[in-house]
């Protein structure tokens, strides 16, 4: 039980991880020299991808408690076994 715990706070750390990598690259590649209609579009790809970015942080912040607790539970399971 542990280890499926564990595994999925990996893959949220590894999904958070991907997902932030792909806003940071939408953020870098975002154009501010273009005409005044491109520029909303641009100014709105740009918040979009922060946003992402910040939800991005979350999902590894939670992963990570996950890992954490799940580690913390193993830790105690084999004290008491022990």
């Amino acid at each position: 039980m542990v280890d499926s715990v564990l595994s999925v706070g990996l893959q949220g750390l590894q999904n958070g991880l991907n997902s932030a990598r792909q806003a940071a690259e939408a953020i870098g590649s975002a154009t501010t020299t273009a005409t005044s209609t491109e520029n909303d579009d641009s100014a709105a790809d740009i918040t979009a991808a922060a946003v992402e970015l910040k939800l991005s942080e979350r999902q590894v912040q939670a992963s990570a408690t996950v890992v954490k607790t799940a580690d913390e539970v193993l830790g105690t399971l084999l004290d008491v076994k022990a």
